[in-house]
Formats: C-alpha cells, sequence, structure tokens
C-alpha cells in the first residue's frame, strides 16, 4: 500500500491540479512499480510560504526580494 505525501505551497494549485497530481501519481506507482492503484493513498498538505523555510528564511521573504 503506497503512501505518497506531496508538499507544496498553495499558490495555483486547483481542486483540478490536485486531482490530476493524485491521478498521475497513481499512475506512475501502477506503471513503474506495479502497485495497485485501489491502495495507494496520495496526500497533498499545502504550505503557505511564510511557513516553508530555505536556508533560515522563508519563502515569502525570498520572493519578496526577487
Amino acid at each position: 500500500m503506497p503512501y505518497v505525501n506531496i508538499k507544496v505551497t498553495p499558490e495555483n494549485l486547483t481542486a483540478e491540479k490536485k486531482q490530476t497530481l493524485m491521478r498521475e501519481v497513481t499512475e506512475l506507482l501502477r506503471r513503474e512499480l506495479g502497485k495497485n492503484p485501489e491502495t495507494t493513498i496520495v496526500v497533498i498538505d499545502e504550505v503557505d510560504t511564510d511557513n516553508w523555510g530555505i536556508a533560515g528564511e522563508s519563502v515569502s521573504n525570498r520572493r519578496a526580494r526577487s
């Protein structure tokens, strides 16, 4: 029973895009590893850019500088 956890920032992440991610990841595991889609779990966690840090700085701050 594969369990896949995708963590992304929520910009431009629509319900349709989430559905596509779930479907395509499930298909990838079926095709490449022979995993049963009926027992494949995909969870998408949306992490606010204030709560995602790179090199000690939030993504929000890094993007504001760019």
